[in-house]
């Protein structure tokens, strides 16, 4: 019997949510979800399908929902009605007290094959990539034959995290496909894929959430949205569920208001401020937040950058103290020029630190030191 893994946690779940597998209501994806039943019902059922869009939208959730539902429906038989059943499905709903939800959520269903990044007993983390060799599981679990003649299903989460090697032997499996057999591949960065990965997949592309379907699926994952600054999680989340989960469990929204204080003390940086945060990396606390507080600060830059932009278009949405600041620091569009050179170049020059093992905190005081130097330049 082939299960679906050892875990079916994926490396980069966020905390909070049931697993993708387990998951009842995927949001906001009515279009994504119409498009693989239009297919499904017409009979024209593509053997590999790339789930594409931002990460924290419902993917995976879509890819379990497919794969639920595929191994629950019978298999069409020439004395049988459109692939053995009487009506057209109009969603991919199955419930989790189906045998089918029971045996995956048992990691127990031989009809389900799952891969995603593997945990590293040694170094007690998730390792880096997909393998080859988790990639060949693919070929040999497509060469079974299939339970009772159903489907063979398999799920890559996510795709992106392939190595060369596992994207080629992954061809493999795109170019042979056996019959009844279906590949769903997860990809944040479809871009980055082999192109050849690519032209074999009919695409499934999720759309950001709106604010609506956001507050909802947070609510669902058991959100308690009173608590905090709604507008705000909304809006630096970016229509995704998971980077909503991220800002409330890394406790975002507190680190990124420190982040606009220090912005409001500019051009005449409050040493003081800057050096309080960058303090706080040398605790193991705040060390483990060093990746997050740099995505953070980027997102303010970025923001930042945006602003006169989205003032001249009327499309401005600003939360916390971010319109006071980041008018008076980036007036106009020669303002934003400079704000985006020194956005780049700060990115750059906290990534090549961090890997090389600097200082986290002398890193932050380097960076807001050179968001001073701009601040000096375009300030009113």
């Amino acid at each position: 019997m082939t299960e679906v893994g050892e875990t079916l946690h994926p490396s980069d779940q966020t905390d909070g949510p049931p697993h993708p597998s387990e998951a009842q209501t995927l949001f906001g994806q009515q279009k994504a979800c119409k498009q693989f039943l239009d297919a499904f019902s017409a009979g024209r059922l593509h053997h590999a399908w790339l789930i594409t869009g931002l990460r924290g939208i419902g993917k995976a959730t879509l890819a379990w929902q497919i794969a639920k539902f595929l191994l629950t429906i019978p298999i069409q038989r020439e004395d049988s009605g459109l692939l053995g059943i009487t009506e057209t499905p109009t969603n991919l709903r199955v419930p989790n007290h189906h045998p089918i939800s029971q045996r995956i959520k048992a990691r127990s269903e031989p009809g389900l094959l799952s891969i995603q990044r593997t945990y590293d007993e040694k170094r007690k983390r998730f390792k880096q990539i997909i393998t080859v060799d988790e990639i060949r599981k693919v070929n040999s679990f497509f060469n079974l034959s299939a339970v009772n003649g159903g489907r063979r299903i398999v799920i890559v989460d996510s795709a992106d995290d392939m190595n060369q090697s596992a994207s080629n032997a992954l061809l493999k499996a795109l170019e042979e496909p056996p019959k009844n057999a279906f590949l769903f591949l997860v990809s944040h960065h479809p871009a980055r894929l082999l192109p050849t990965i690519r032209s074999r997949c009919c695409e499934l592309h999720l759309e950001t959430l709106n604010h609506s379907n956001m507050s909802d699926a947070l609510r669902a994952a058991g959100i308690d949205l009173d608590v905090f600054d709604l507008e705000a999680l909304l809006e630096l989340s970016g229509g995704s569920v998971g980077a909503a989960l991220t800002l409330i469990n890394q406790n975002g929204l507190f680190i990124y208001q420190l982040i606009l204080e220090i912005l409001a003390t500019l051009p005449k940086l409050d040493h003081n401020k800057v050096t309080s945060i960058s303090e706080k990396f040398s605790g193991k606390e705040w060390a483990a937040k060093f990746d997050f507080f740099c995505s953070l600060l980027d997102m303010a830059l970025k923001r930042l950058t945006l602003n006169p932009i989205d003032r001249n278009t009327t499309k401005t949405v600003t939360v916390l103290n971010e319109d006071i600041i980041f008018s008076r620091l980036c007036p106009d569009q020669r303002a934003a020029i400079e704000w985006a050179t020194v956005t780049q170049d700060i990115s750059i020059r906290l990534r090549q630190g961090h890997a090389v093992n600097l200082d986290p905190a002398a890193l932050i005081l380097d960076t807001f030191f050179k968001i001073e130097e701009c601040a000096n330049k375009t300030a009113q």
